[in-house]
């Protein structure tokens, strides 16, 4: 599982922070292993009621960026830092 430290950007409103975004992802090999990050070019793309987006990894899975949309909002910039 990882943890990211996330920001959205709204257009003229710069880089806000936001809430941070763990991932645990595993099929028949770990996506996202137990004690690491993706690895860099790891995409997540995800849809449901509480909103969809897409971000893919980079540095060593430490660092992502890509798009968000949540309930009753437009689409913003969404990026985030691994939690130390």
């Amino acid at each position: 599982m990882a943890t990211y430290d996330t920001e959205i950007h709204t257009g003229g409103g710069g880089w806000q922070e936001d809430q941070p975004l763990s991932l645990s992802i595993a099929n028949r090999n770990e996506v996202v292993p137990g004690d690491a990050p993706p690895a860099t070019g790891t995409t997540v793309t995800w849809s449901g009621e509480a909103g969809n987006g897409s971000v893919t990894f980079f540095d060593g899975g430490n660092n992502f960026e890509g798009t968000a949309q949540f309930p009753g909002e437009g689409p913003v910039g969404y990026r985030g830092q691994l939690q130390g």
